[in-house]
């Protein structure tokens, strides 16, 4: 055994076929997980951070260092051991589930490149972490759900309704609603930040449009998201069991995830756009 490892470590790290064939796999048993977890909103995420990924290393494929040495593949191969060991016993909703995308990329980082190497991954990582971050991250963040709440509130009685706000809960004459903080509307918000942060490291950007893309997205993320609290406080005062289910609980949930990520990428597209004429106006300004 002692002589076959280092022969096998040494293939592996060494044969971009193999690395392809492991990254293929992990990324196949990540997204069926998600599939399994019964969750439309983080497979659609997972599906497009994992493409990303692929193509930002498929683009710079001729110009990674595939070095690797004994340690750093032994660590890269035991922690691919640990995930595939850990899939059958791991619940679909637990902080494991949720790393094992970015100890994926760790583990075939480590087994192509080694530990002097694996700063060429620093973006993909990052991009890796943001699949599993909405739910890694929220017990570190503020709740919201106040201000998610009077905003909700405010679009209300502004529209026209009379809605009284005390504190996360949100009152119409004939039915009240609480916006606890599931439905603060953070999860949403985190997730359009890693889209935001993928667009930044795929496409050139002006420092200005790298600070304001982040705000954009945060910002669609908690709007998107009042609109859909002040939906479910009207359904409340219809006493529409049945429709505040749906956009509650089932696809109309991610319904306005889908919205959110259309507008952001209206958004993005924008900007690409404006990036795209800026360098011919120049070319035109100095004709003149």
């Amino acid at each position: 055994m002692n002589a076959i490892s280092p022969v096998l470590f040494q293939r592996i790290k060494t044969s971009p076929f193999w690395l392809l064939t492991i990254g293929s796999g992990l990324m196949a048993i990540h997204l069926t997980l998600v599939w399994r977890a019964d969750n439309p909103n983080t497979l659609g995420t997972s599906i497009l951070f994992w493409s990303a990924v692929a193509s930002m290393i498929w683009q710079r494929r001729y110009d990674l260092k595939l070095e690797s040495g004994m340690l750093a593949s032994l660590i890269g191969f035991l922690l691919i051991a640990v995930i595939l060991i850990r899939i059958y016993s791991i619940p679909l909703g637990g902080n494991f589930f949720d790393l094992i995308p970015v100890l994926s990329g760790l583990g075939l980082g480590l087994l192509a490149s080694g530990f002097r190497g694996l700063k060429q991954y620093w973006t993909e990582l990052v991009a890796l972490f943001f699949i599993g971050a909405p739910r890694l991250l929220e017990p570190w963040i503020v709740d919201i759900s106040p201000i998610t709440a009077k905003f909700s509130a405010f679009v209300l009685w502004y529209s026209g309704f009379d809605a009284k706000l005390n504190g996360v809960y949100i009152s119409l004459p004939t039915g009240t609603v609480e916006v606890y903080p599931g439905c603060s509307g953070i999860e949403t918000m985190i997730h359009l930040l890693g889209l935001a942060l993928l667009f930044l490291l795929m496409f050139p950007t002006h420092w200005i449009q790298k600070i304001l893309v982040p705000i954009v997205a945060f910002s669609l993320g908690f709007i998107v998201n009042g609109f859909r609290v002040m939906l479910l406080a009207i359904l409340v005062a219809q006493n529409n069991t049945e429709a505040f289910d749906y956009w509650h609980h089932r696809d109309g949930s991610f319904v306005f995830s889908i919205v959110a990520v259309l507008l952001f990428g209206l958004f993005c597209w924008f900007l690409l756009q404006q990036n795209d004429r800026e360098p011919q106006q120049t070319m035109e300004g100095y004709e003149l």
